[in-house]
């Protein structure tokens, strides 16, 4: 049974993450590996590691490897045809959900990494992390494969604050999706609009995509980032409780709760939070 649902039920923080590049025993974080003053180009260390944070979306991978590998921009997307991963059938081709969060080696053996190698290494992760025993049965027992626990383990990460959040963001998305209610969540938006944003305005929500989860019922079509596994145990596990909403209104205040009323009350309140900060910044 479907109800009417009153709009913006759903605003939350979406999580962001970023690359490190490992080289020379130090980290530079950001696009471009730091390195000293007054050094040749030939004098500069090659990262050996790429770091994939979790939740990451495939766009922010495929970029960070051409960057790694010192790539033109799409070369790694090119290659995905290429690189023949083994996914689910439902994904139909598509890798998003399955490129693994984790530390990858840029070099084997002396030899330079490929684009298609890091891909295999990153969905051959997943399919490790994702296809046991463990992971099975809990997706079973919330009717549903394991393909669509990925789906919510992506938005679970791209919703939860904190990590002890996650169970709970979880037990909100099996709510809704119980009673017949759209998701209503902004992560899904940003994901069919290519940002990231903590605010989704009313023209937002009717951008027609099949990942707007405030105009479409149940899942979207794939994952909307590449979870990790504590936001996977989520999606298989998620908390006991009746909740239907859930805001950040500041670091560390996440509010969960079944009352719309009291949810309204929730998101002025993050939104004073929102207009203070913008007022006291220079």
């Amino acid at each position: 049974m479907y109800f009417n649902t009153p709009p913006r039920s759903t605003i939350r923080l979406t999580r962001r993450g970023r690359i490190a590049l490992i080289a020379a025993g130090a980290v530079a974080a950001g696009t471009a590996v730091a390195v000293p003053l007054l050094v040749t180009e030939d004098e500069v260390a090659q990262p050996t590691s790429l770091v994939i944070p979790e939740g990451w979306r495939a766009s922010q991978v495929y970029a960070a490897i051409d960057k790694a590998l010192s790539l033109p921009a799409g070369s790694t997307k090119k290659s995905l045809r290429k690189a023949a991963l083994k996914l689910p059938n439902d994904a139909e081709g598509n890798p998003e959900g399955y490129l693994f969060p984790a530390t990858y080696p840029l070099e084997r053996g002396g030899t330079r990494v490929t684009p298609e190698s890091l891909l295999k290494a990153m969905v051959t992760t997943a399919n490790q992390k994702f296809s046991g025993a463990p992971i099975a049965a809990g997706a079973q027992r919330n009717a549903m494969n394991v393909y669509q626990a990925v789906t919510i383990a992506s938005i679970v990460q791209a919703e939860a604050a904190t990590k002890t959040d996650m169970a709970k963001v979880a037990r909100v998305v099996f709510n809704r999706l119980e009673r017949g209610m759209p998701l209503q969540m902004d992560s899904t938006i940003n994901y069919a609009l290519n940002r990231s944003t903590i605010r989704t305005t009313e023209a937002d929500t009717r951008v027609d995509s099949p990942y707007n989860s405030y105009q479409r019922m149940g899942l979207p079509p794939t994952p909307i980032d590449n979870p990790g596994e504590e936001a996977m145990r989520a999606a298989i596990n998620p908390a006991a409780g009746d909740w239907l909403y859930f805001v950040t209104v500041k670091p560390g205040d996440t509010r969960f709760t079944a009352d719309y009323a009291e949810h309204q009350r929730n998101v002025a309140e993050f939104n004073a939070q929102q207009k203070a900060s913008t007022t006291a910044t220079p």
